[in-house]
């Protein structure tokens, strides 16, 4: 509990500050479906006590408008920040532009050409790469994603499936922000990492009820964060209905996402905490 506070605290902290001007290295690699993956790199000066690979959701990696137009958006941003603080490189691999897609959300998900199986292979090939870095520890990767990206953290971990199997670079931790958890427990999903889980309590979108009933399955820490919806740790706006999005609990009616500053600063304090067990 006192690492817990600590973090929070220290969160809490890098919250008032302004936000920084970290320099993005751009890279680019082939997924294991050949296409030509592009993904930004941020790493601190120091060489880094492990790498964290984080996933974007429906909405893709970079801002599409306002004044972060054509960068990281200011959640990811804001996790690139506070990573890469602590002395931990940050991998975000772009899997919608590349392949001539600018979102996800809007579409419905039996439309969708970008599927968990693309994700999935982006992924794998992504730990490929950060394991061949000379800057990279390979048995000090962790995986992160939100959304969509955090239903990629299941896919891309489901000890069972033959292009998991065959996986040689080993994660240390896997972290999930309000994944949907439908597919998984189609599939009768076991992990092959230690696997933690962020929900929020109330979100329309992408219900906590499928993951926690996962999460009990297979061990995993379920942490449901109360009077929260989806994108509950966006550091910017308030909580608004998309009518835009047709999937979602009550499809055709939209969803709820947006932030609830306390449950993020929470589950961040708790994201360093296993961050530090597992590479530290």
């Amino acid at each position: 509990m006192r690492g817990l506070t600590v973090c929070l605290t220290l969160i809490l902290g890098l919250y008032a500050l302004p936000a920084t001007a970290a320099a993005l290295e751009a890279v680019s690699f082939a997924s294991l479906d050949g296409t030509r993956l592009n993904a930004w790199v941020l790493k601190p000066d120091l060489a880094p006590k492990g790498t964290v690979v984080a996933l974007h959701g429906c909405g893709g990696l970079v801002a599409t408008r306002g004044k972060r137009q054509g960068q990281l958006n200011a959640r990811h941003q804001a996790m690139a920040d506070l990573l890469e603080a602590q002395g931990y490189a940050v991998v975000f691999p772009d899997s919608l532009r590349p392949r001539g897609v600018q979102e996800l959300c809007t579409q419905k998900i039996g439309q969708r050409t970008i599927t968990q199986t693309e994700r999935r292979r982006d992924v794998l090939a992504t730990l490929n790469w950060v394991a061949a870095q000379p800057w990279a520890r390979p048995n000090k990767i962790a995986l992160l994603g939100w959304s969509h990206g955090g239903s990629a953290v299941l896919a891309a971990t489901e000890s069972a499936h033959p292009e998991v199997a065959a996986q040689s670079v080993k994660l240390a931790l896997a972290l999930a922000f309000y994944p949907g958890c439908g597919a998984a427990t189609k599939a009768n999903y076991q992990p092959n990492a230690k696997l933690i889980l962020m929900l929020g309590e109330k979100d329309d979108w992408t219900p906590p009820g499928p993951c926690i009933a996962l999460g009990k399955a297979v061990g995993a820490e379920v942490n449901v964060f109360a009077d929260s919806y989806h994108d509950f740790d966006n550091p910017e706006g308030g909580v608004k209905l998309r009518k835009d999005v047709p999937n979602g609990l009550n499809p055709g009616l939209g969803v709820h996402a947006g932030a609830n500053p306390t449950a993020r600063a929470t589950a961040y304090a708790r994201l360093l905490v296993a961050l530090r067990a597992a590479f530290d």
